[in-house]
């Protein structure tokens, strides 16, 4: 595949000239879409520049891993701080150092159009300085926003050469003879690229999906507003609709009802997470009593070196093991509070705090539903006084009578 000429810094040459294959780690994306969101939401000001480690065996280069860099400017130009850098690299060998990784290449933010001129200071010094194939990842922001499925990732790999300048030749005029040979210029080549997953990516992988899950925003459902005046009942109250809703109905609601909170998933994971270190450790006690039980009562007293197993064939005690329990038996004190008498006080008295509130609320409880029966006890009493007020009446009976 040849590159476009639009772009000076673009070779011309087939990218598989070379045979150079660059393999990238799911992990280097994460970094660089990390330190990209965090530039962008704290608005810093300055390029985004960051290096790329790995390893290079053959004609295959790995991305492993990658860290920001601090820059600076000099003489109108952005470029690398020096002593930052030489400190940070050591760094990250000394920390990746089984297998060793090295610095195979650096990236930044360029457009699709390819490198432009602002970044050959960063690169040449890298070639001096530190690798003389050093390789660059572009990546396009914009491409990430617009995007779709199925689509290739938004960045490019790029291989660096010098390479001379092609002699164009005019038709209808002689051309120059020049001595010695042309000069040659800096050039990039897209490189082909594939991805790689280790097992420690794959869980990285992992949690950031379930985390971009759990952030998913919940739209608050739709309150219906009932107009009095839009009723049938005269007093302007709303009846009570007897019908049962649909299955369509039914579904959607059960669905936003079962939509929990970021804070209920964390509660929830962290729950679960105890509970399966409760069985764990309850089952790891249970292999260690069911070790002892077995142990015959000769081999305390030293005439029989043999354990029977539950097929019946005799195999000898593992002293190591038997060291380790009692280190462990010998380490419970200091788990237990030394202080019993004390322990025990202040566990009797939360325990007495606890039921104290408990009956607290049972009082409160009952003095709500004795005044709710005074309430309705109250109004009995004023419509039956009432009655026997109009009953009593004389100028009362005697409309009635005249009516009858």
């Amino acid at each position: 595949m040849e590159t476009g000429t639009g772009n000076p810094l673009l070779s011309t040459q087939k990218s598989s000239d070379s045979g150079l294959q660059a393999v990238l780690h799911p992990l280097v994306l994460l970094t660089i879409s990390d330190y990209i969101t965090r530039h962008t939401l704290r608005e810093q000001h300055g390029p985004i520049v960051g290096a790329l480690i790995g390893q290079q065996n053959g004609r295959e280069v790995t991305i492993e891993h990658a860290f920001e860099c601090a820059t600076r400017a000099k003489d109108g130009e952005v470029v690398l701080d020096d002593d930052w850098f030489e400190q940070r690299l050591g760094q990250m060998k000394t920390i990746h150092s089984a297998p060793q990784l090295d610095l195979v290449g650096w990236y930044t933010l360029l457009p699709r159009s390819g490198p432009t001129p602002s970044i050959l200071s960063i690169h040449n010094w890298i070639l001096s300085k530190h690798n003389e194939s050093s390789l660059l990842l572009g990546f396009h922001p914009e491409e990430s926003i617009k995007h779709d499925a199925g689509s290739r990732l938004p960045l490019t790999i790029y291989e660096s050469n010098y390479e001379a300048d092609e002699l164009k030749h005019e038709q209808g005029e002689d051309n120059e003879m020049r001595d010695g040979e042309p000069p040659l210029k800096l050039r990039f080549r897209e490189l082909p690229y594939s991805v790689e997953t280790g097992e420690a990516e794959m869980i990285s992988m992992d949690f950031v999906a379930r985390g971009a899950g759990n952030a998913a925003a919940v739209e608050p459902r739709e309150q219906k507003i009932v107009m009095p005046g839009n009723t049938d009942d005269p007093k302007g109250k709303r009846k009570m609709e007897l019908t049962e809703p649909t299955a369509a109905k039914s579904n959607t609601t059960e669905s936003e009802d079962n939509i929990l909170s970021r804070e209920d998933e964390e509660m929830i994971a962290a729950l679960t997470a105890k509970a399966n270190s409760v069985k764990m450790l309850q089952s790891r006690i249970n292999l260690l009593a069911t070790y002892l039980e077995r142990l015959p009562s000769s081999y305390l007293t030293g005439d029989d070196n043999s354990m029977v197993t539950g097929d019946g064939e005799p195999t000898t005690p593992s002293h190591t093991i038997l060291r380790s329990i009692q280190a462990l038996v010998n380490r419970l004190s200091l788990v237990v509070p030394s202080a019993t008498e004390a322990y025990e006080q202040e566990m009797l008295s939360e325990a007495n705090d606890v039921h104290l509130m408990e009956l607290l609320n049972d009082v409160l409880q009952s003095t709500t539903e004795i005044r709710g029966i005074g309430k309705k006890y109250n109004i009995v009493e004023t419509s039956r006084n009432q009655n026997k007020k109009h009953s009593d009446d004389p100028k009362l009976l005697g409309s009635r009578f005249a009516e009858i």
